[in-house]
């Protein structure tokens, strides 16, 4: 009995020394209200198999995320809409570029009454199932709290850039009607795996390396909106030439095909990545197309 007790104890302190290392962004470096540890590969339905640690760089890029954790930015009571945004930041599906994608666009949303959930995701590494989980979760979750943060359960919407802008937007399309997010804000999105662009990563690190022209259509979001699609808000730039504006177009016509409210704005410059930054020429249009976008949807939803 005690040898056994001897190697189970072992066991215990291998499998400390060896799992593996969680990076999180403090409150201070986030200007979060609060970090939820939500799951990891261990206890989330599906894993996307990566074992190594978590990696972080000075600008708070993200690589080879194994666990998923919200950072909460709750609105003051004072001046709260009722309104409850998820952001899914982007990063090609190599990486979550969580500063300028999330921490602040987060930062912005509280500022004018809006709660926001910055999402911390795993990254698919070809399990395709495995982003849609996280965003999936943080919806539910956004609800769950909802009476304690003053936030409408049915106004509850979704905003995402570039990879992140695919994974907000297949949330949009392919979570249950009940549970769909009531708006989306998709920024520089990526949409199709068919049109021209180098989304080589996003449908490359999703699906993988021997996709089909077939599964890459499948998971192309023009082909998966409904009459139950929430409405979108597009915003790009004309000169992006990461993800060209053909995606952005392309999910918007969709949209239009089915009768869905939807706005774009197509600014003139600022290329591919420029959310967050408020040194972009265009900063100050593209938050009062936000803010215009979330006053219509609050009406449109009371």
């Amino acid at each position: 009995m005690k040898r056994v007790l001897t190697l189970l104890l072992l066991a215990g302190i291998i499998t400390a020394a060896t799992a593996q290392k969680r990076v999180v962004v403090s409150l201070e470096d986030s200007g979060a209200d609060e970090i939820v540890h939500f799951w990891d590969n261990s206890t989330a339905p599906h894993s996307n198999e990566i074992t190594e640690d978590e990696q972080m760089n000075k600008r708070f890029d993200m690589t080879q995320t194994s666990s998923t954790d919200f950072y909460i930015y709750k609105a003051d009571p004072q001046k709260a809409t009722g309104q409850g945004v998820v952001i899914i930041p982007g990063g090609g599906y190599y990486k979550l570029s969580m500063k300028y994608d999330g921490f602040m666009i987060g930062q912005y949303l509280r500022s004018i009454g809006v709660t926001a959930i910055v999402v911390k995701y795993r990254l698919p590494n070809g399990h395709r199932e495995v982003p849609l989980e996280d965003a999936q979760a943080a919806l539910r979750f956004m609800r769950a709290e909802s009476s304690k943060w003053g936030v409408d359960p049915k106004q509850v919407g979704i905003l995402g850039s570039s990879a992140g802008g695919y994974l907000a937007g297949h949330a949009s399309n392919v979570t249950p009607d009940d549970e769909k997010p009531a708006f989306s804000i998709l920024i520089y999105s990526v949409v199709s795996g068919i049109k021209r662009s180098r989304p080589r990563s996003t449908f490359g690190l999703m699906l993988g390396e021997k996709r089909t022209t077939s599964e890459q259509e499948s998971y192309s979001l023009q082909n998966l909106v409904t009459p139950s699609t929430p409405p979108a808000l597009l915003l790009l730039a004309d000169d992006d030439v990461t993800v060209q504006p053909e995606h952005s177009t392309t999910y918007y016509k969709a949209l239009k095909y089915y009768g869905i409210p939807a706005a774009m704005h197509v600014f003139p410059s600022g290329k591919h990545g420029w959310a967050g930054h408020d040194e972009y020429r265009y900063a100050e249009p593209c938050k009062r197309a936000i803010k215009d976008w979330l006053q219509i949807m609050q009406k449109t939803n009371p």
